[in-house]
């Protein structure tokens, strides 16, 4: 029998508290860190979103609509997770694409280097769209970029589009103000759009949460958690949440170096 006008089914009703739930727990995360939800950064929510969501598509839910209506601001939550590279093809895609933006022209200069950042850096859309001008830094003749509490070296020729980047920008008068944005938007002192950077990355041939995902998944088979959420910025839990995905137990690794710097100590008999 339906259920009459203004009432919640019993299906309807559970789905309305699981949401809810999903919605509290975020915010009694965010309380017992000392923080709430306009403060939230996008490293929280992908903490939270790893390792306590219960209702993580809920929880995303919540977040969308928490950043629709301003009461969060840069976070994005996707509506469907991704498990992670599916094989060698996913890198090999990966670097693909990055050595066509690498080394050939004819797309703007300013997507190629956003797409860079994401398929080397496995940078956010949202944290690609965010960077300034201030965050990059020339060191004699190199070119560094801050990403997380270090700066990064930018290789060649990625610094030379770089350097073309910031020429270009530099025609724009507001590029004498501190902090304008690499990756300006449309409208006046607005970066770029998170929708309108995805359309243009994927326009390169990006996807940006797999090709993410897959870059993230490589750099922490390669290098410890702490440095890799230095660099990049990103939670460190995060990190370690990667490298045990992919492989890269650095502290197994450390505890075996130790055993066998204890071995080489011990006096022989």
């Amino acid at each position: 029998m339906p259920a009459d006008a203004g009432e919640l089914t019993v299906d309807q009703d559970q789905n309305v508290r699981v949401h809810i739930t999903a919605a509290a727990q975020l915010l009694d995360d965010l309380a017992g860190r000392g923080t709430v939800l306009s403060a939230c950064t996008q490293g929280e929510l992908d903490d939270f979103m790893a390792h306590r969501a219960t209702y993580p598509s809920r929880t995303a839910h919540f977040v969308r609509w928490a950043v629709a209506h301003r009461h969060a601001h840069h976070l994005t939550a996707p509506a469907r997770r991704w498990a992670g590279p599916s094989g060698p093809h996913d890198e090999e895609q990966r670097w693909e694409v990055a050595r066509r933006l690498l080394h050939h022209g004819g797309p703007v200069i300013a997507d190629r280097v956003a797409g860079l950042l994401l398929l080397l850096y496995a940078q956010h859309v949202n944290t690609i769209r965010h960077l300034t001008l201030d965050h990059v830094q020339r060191d004699g003749d190199k070119l560094k970029i801050l990403l997380g509490d270090r700066p990064i070296m930018m290789p060649a020729p990625l610094d030379a589009l770089m350097e073309e980047l910031i020429a270009r920008r530099r025609g724009h008068t507001v590029l004498d103000e501190p902090g304008s944005w690499l990756f300006p938007g449309g409208l006046p002192g607005q970066p770029l759009s998170s929708d309108q950077l995805v359309i243009r990355l994927r326009a390169l041939g990006i996807q940006p949460r797999q090709d993410r995902a897959t870059a993230l998944f490589t750099l922490a088979s390669q290098v410890p958690a702490a440095i890799l959420a230095g660099m990049l910025g990103i939670h460190r839990s995060v990190a370690v949440q990667w490298q045990q995905a992919s492989g890269g137990d650095w502290a197994a690794y450390a505890a075996d170096v130790a055993a066998r710097s204890a071995r080489t100590a011990a006096p022989s008999s």
